[in-house]
């Protein structure tokens, strides 16, 4: 994540690791990866992602684009891969999205 996040910036980089405990899960096989973004008010991105490597380090990755930092505010953050053994969600993290002038 950048250091600091406007809105309708493009271009930010989000990653969020997928652990079990303290263990990165391997997730290359997953069939689906997604990173769910909650804004202030409550509502969900759901954003499909890209492995950060290959997966084997747990790490999803998701690029925003026009329109995805909409509002300034708190935002919370989410991973979700479901494999064929399960589903797992990451730890839920904030960030603070700031206006600009």
């Amino acid at each position: 994540m950048a250091d600091e996040i406007r809105v309708g910036d493009v271009g930010t980089i989000f990653r969020v690791t997928i652990k079990e405990g303290t263990s990165a899960v391997d997730i290359s096989t997953a069939t689906t990866k997604q990173i769910i973004l909650e804004k202030p008010d409550g509502t969900n991105l759901e954003k499909d992602t890209l492995f950060y490597t290959d997966g084997t380090d747990g790490i999803i990755q998701y690029t925003t684009v026009a329109n995805d930092l909409s509002t300034e505010g708190i935002w919370k953050i989410q991973g979700y891969v479901v494999l064929s053994g399960g589903s797992w969600h990451s730890t839920i993290e904030s960030f603070e999205v700031y206006g600009n002038l």
